[in-house]
């Protein structure tokens, strides 16, 4: 017995030997098939935007890249050493969504500085500024901005008279949201010395009350005046609200912002946040037309190749705003006399466009009138006929319309001639359904907001929403533009619901024709091996919920260049 008992101690120790020398085999070989990655996305629903793999379930990257897209079994090899491996428990991953027109210094001010968007009615502006002005008593002058009247049950503009009856003692400057409106009191006004006989500049105007006195609102680049005497913020104020916008941005899900208008100090900051790993998402910029463009055509571009700050573009406003009555018509407006404003002729923009043609410098130019539209692609066709491919330092150029919100059909098709980019926002449609009927007439709805047209004639929209003028959330701009209606479900009459866009179509305009505006295609806007690694993951499905369910989702990680930017 004590010898079976010895046999068998013995057979034991065998086995125990040979299984432990069995699991160090497996584990060196586990070790030397182990390609461990920085990050493991798995049991997702991947939507990959590239046609030769739709969708996926896992994917994984190292260091700035993607290594690798397919499904979990696959994921498994690289789900070994250091390897973050994120669950997402069926969650929807996303191309690094792209804001393809915004305005990243003023996102951060809006973020520290007097807020009125949302705001609902005048009486309940008038009582914000109010307060402000009552918490703020050392502020010199009080500034602020986002109203829009549009949906007030006023239905109007503020007057002066309102605003010195809360704050009489100080200047108030309050900005429209499209920015190309402000409501000022009558110390800002003297302050400029604006009255009204005053003559407004080329592309501005003054409006008067049935006296010929100001009412205190300015349009376009009447505002000049006044804002020139607005106390500037400091570069360290400047710094900390690009670094604030970058961060809110990354929280909501975007990973790319194509910055429309700078001046050189901005980019400068820009600079400096990028090199101390302080900037949340990708910045493409472009300079303001002026001072700091003239800058990039004598310096040249600056084209980051891992494509995380970039200087490329020049950006030009040829006319205002549909709901300040601002932007350029061919007929005039239906419900005031005026066809608009523009603020450039061809001639005067030609030497630029020549210059930019040359040098490889993208032209993006603001027009929502049906009129600045024209004029543009006329500007835009005089350049390209002035310098031929040849001379060029790009054959195609991609130069950009922002906005192109009102467009003749004629005018529709020369987009696709001359290869012009329509960068789009479609939030602007949404909101402006509550007046553009009332501005334009229903008759001229039918050529506002034609992402359907464009799309089927061949163009590559670039999907924006304009922030701080809208809110900036990529939930809204793709409900926007699937459903073409507002937050509530409500579509105006002559509205044109055909026009809107499909889903798979609304997740390009923020991806892959986003980063070709950009000339980031091949870097960036779809999730394939060798692409960058930006990935915004949402805890609903956009693809496939009813579209009242897109506003309730939630961004729950934002990754760009490889790193997590915001996690929930």
């Amino acid at each position: 017995m004590f010898k079976n008992i010895l046999l068998t101690t013995a057979l034991v120790g065998v086995l125990s030997a040979c299984s432990s020398e069995q699991q160090t085999s497996e584990s060196t070989e586990q070790a030397q098939n182990c390609l461990a990655a920085d990050i493991v996305l798995t049991n997702g629903n991947v939507y990959t935007v590239n046609e030769n793999q739709p969708t996926a379930q896992a994917v994984a990257t190292l260091g700035s890249k993607i290594i690798y897209v397919g499904d979990n079994d696959g994921a498994a090899q690289y789900a070994c050493g250091d390897a973050n491996v994120i669950d997402l428990a069926g969650k929807a991953v996303y191309p690094g969504l792209i804001e393809s027109h915004g305005h990243i210094s003023y996102v951060g001010f809006r973020e520290v500085n007097l807020n009125l968007q949302g705001i609902n009615s005048l009486a309940e502006m008038l009582a914000a500024v109010k307060k402000y002005a009552d918490d703020n008593p050392d502020l010199e002058w009080i500034n602020g901005g986002g109203w829009i009247e549009k949906t007030w049950p006023e239905a109007r503009f503020p007057t002066r008279q309102e605003l010195d009856a809360i704050v009489p003692d100080r200047p108030v400057t309050l900005s429209r949201a499209d920015g190309h409106g402000m409501v000022v009191n009558s110390l800002a006004l003297e302050k400029a010395n604006i009255t009204g006989s005053s003559v407004a500049p080329v592309g501005g105007h003054i409006n008067l009350d049935e006296n010929g006195e100001p009412t205190g609102m300015l349009i376009d680049t009447a505002i000049d005046a006044v804002s020139a005497l607005i106390p500037q913020p400091t570069r360290a104020q400047t710094k900390d609200a690009i670094e604030a916008g970058t961060i809110r941005n990354a929280r909501l899900g975007w990973t790319g912002f194509q910055n429309a208008g700078s001046s050189s100090e901005e980019y400068e900051l820009m600079k400096e946040l990028h090199a101390e790993g302080k900037l949340a998402h990708r910045i493409y910029n472009a300079m303001w037309y002026g001072e700091a463009s003239q800058q990039l055509l004598d310096n040249g571009v600056e084209i980051d190749p891992e494509d995380y700050l970039t200087l490329r573009g020049i950006k030009i406003i040829m006319d205002g705003a549909l709901g300040s009555r601002g932007a350029a018509f061919i007929e005039p407006y239906a419900d005031y006399d005026t066809r608009g404003l523009l603020r450039y002729t061809a001639d005067e923009i030609k030497p630029t466009l020549v210059d930019a043609l040359k040098k490889g410098i993208q032209i993006e130019i603001h027009a929502i009138g049906d009129d600045a539209n024209r004029l543009v692609l006329d500007a835009y066709e005089q350049a390209f006929n002035e310098v031929p491919e040849a001379e060029r330092a790009i054959a195609n150029p991609r130069w950009r319309i922002e906005h192109a919100q009102n467009i003749q059909p004629d005018d529709v098709d020369r987009f696709i001639e001359l290869d012009i980019i329509p960068s789009m926002q479609p939030s602007h449609a949404i909101g402006d359904l509550h007046f553009a009927g009332e501005r334009l007439g229903i008759e001229r709805l039918a050529n506002a907001y034609l992402w359907r047209t464009l799309i089927d004639k061949g163009a590559k929209i670039a999907g924006g929403s304009d922030q701080p003028v809208e809110i900036g959330d990529p939930r809204i701009e793709f409900y926007a533009a699937v459903a073409r209606k507002d937050l509530d479900g409500y579509s105006g009459e002559g509205w044109h619901p055909e026009l809107a866009v499909t889903r798979e179509e609304a997740l390009k305009m923020f991806t892959i024709w986003a980063a070709n505006a950009a000339f980031q295609e091949n870097e960036l806007g779809s999730i394939e091996v060798g692409k960058f690694a930006d990935f915004s993951v949402f805890d609903k499905d956009w693809m496939t919920i009813p579209l009242d369910q897109i506003m309730s989702s939630e961004n729950v990680l934002t990754i760009v260049h490889g790193d997590i930017k915001y996690q929930q």
